[in-house]
This record gives structure tokens, sequence and C-alpha cells, in this order.
């Protein structure tokens, strides 16, 4: 299948910018997109006037509905595997992976966006990682810019190689118009000692689609959709 799947180093990095990026400009040049994130929590938490939550901007990026993108929504703001049990619907592997395929079989190319980090357990003895791997989609890793990002970076690039995943890359955002010194080290650092090319995506004013398809449409979308495990 053509597709990525976007990861992140860690909780509110931007990951979901950055897949709605990916989404909106593969959008905006005729393609058929289907994004798909398998599980939303924090569905409790105040909505952002600029930001909507996780599903929705997805959708809005790929041009159909919360519901399309994302099944299950669960309304504390904790690791997926907690939120499902506080409900007391523990998730299923095989239905999150039979939902993916039924909601992105008429598609051109899909873009998933994982829940947290690689390691977030989508339940007690299935993490997002495991998920990421029977899709075979390759990775697409979004970091911050500034301090701690070398060790993150480079912890959750050595985590998906151990797993047997493809990275296709990695994006640091959001990416300040001036850059200080530290943070041209820390792309300079991560794309050397981790053997990419490091993109970037600015800081965008709100979740507009034309304005992500234009930001995502500055990243080697084309390169990395050739990298797919299978």
């Amino acid at each position: 299948m053509r597709g990525l799947f976007v990861t992140a180093t860690d909780t509110g990095v931007g990951k979901t910018v950055v897949a709605a990026a990916i989404a909106a400009a593969l959008r905006a040049r005729g393609e058929r997109v289907a994004a798909f994130k398998p599980v939303v929590t924090g569905a409790d938490e105040p909505a952002d006037p600029d930001w909507p939550p996780d599903d929705v901007l997805l959708a809005a990026a790929a041009g159909t509905s919360a519901d399309a993108v994302t099944p299950l929504r669960f309304g504390p703001p904790v690791s997926p595997h907690l939120a499902a049990a506080v409900a007391g619907t523990p998730l299923d592997p095989a239905a999150l992976r039979a939902a993916f395929a039924e909601r992105t079989a008429e598609a051109d190319a899909v873009v998933v966006e994982g829940v947290g980090g690689l390691l977030v357990p989508l339940t007690p003895d299935y993490l997002v990682r495991d998920f990421a791997r029977d899709l075979g989609l390759s990775l697409v890793v979004a970091a911050r810019p500034g301090l701690g990002t070398i060790n993150h970076t480079l912890l959750t690039l050595e985590a998906a190689r151990n797993a047997g995943l493809t990275v296709a890359g990695v994006v640091i955002t959001p990416w300040p118009q001036q850059p200080t010194a530290m943070e041209h080290d820390n792309r300079a650092t991560i794309a050397r000692l981790g053997d990419f090319d490091v993109a970037t995506l600015p800081l965008l004013p709100r979740a507009d689609p034309a304005l992500l398809a234009a930001a995502g449409a500055q990243l080697p979308l084309d390169r990395w959709l050739g990298q797919n495990i299978h």
C-alpha cells in the first residue's frame, strides 16, 4: 500500500500537523487521500479555536469526516490502553487493522497518525510500533526543534529500526523563521547520527487546509512514499 505512518518522539510534538500537511498536500495535487488515526484520547479537553482535535484536523486535510478517520474516541487525556480500560472497552488490534483496511480501500495514498510515540501501548501488550509494522508503512518521525530533541529523536529511530521498520524521514516542527545556532545544530546532528536528511515544517498560524497543503508540498513526499516496507 502507498502511504506513510506519522509518529513522533513524544506526545504534543506536532505529528498531527505533519500528518495533516502530508494529507493536504497529496489531496491538493489530485490524489484520493485516506487519513486514519486508530484512537483519539483527550476528547474531553477544552477545544482550541485555531487547532481542532486530531481527527477533525486530519479529516479537513483529507476532505473526509472525522468518523471516517478515527474509529475510537476516549475522553481522558491518557494512554490508549488506560483510556480503553477505564471505559471498559479494551482495544482489539485485529479490529483496528480491519477498520484501517475498510476505510482506506479506495484511496490512492494513506496517511496514518499514531498515538503518542512508537512505544505507547494500545493494549497492554500491543504497541503503536506493532500497529505500524502490521500496516507495512514507512515512518515519518515528527520531532521538536529545541533542547533534548537529539536524544529523543535518535531513540525513536533506534526503536523503529530495531523493530524492522523503515524510516522514510524526520520532520522538525515547528521550525522557526530564524533558527538559533542550537536549532541548526540539532538538525545537523540528527541528520549525521541518524543518517537521514531532516526536513522541517514551519509554524502555521491556524488549521487551514490551504496552509497545510502549501507546507506539506515542501516535504519530499514522493521519495518518502517510495519506501514502504511491503
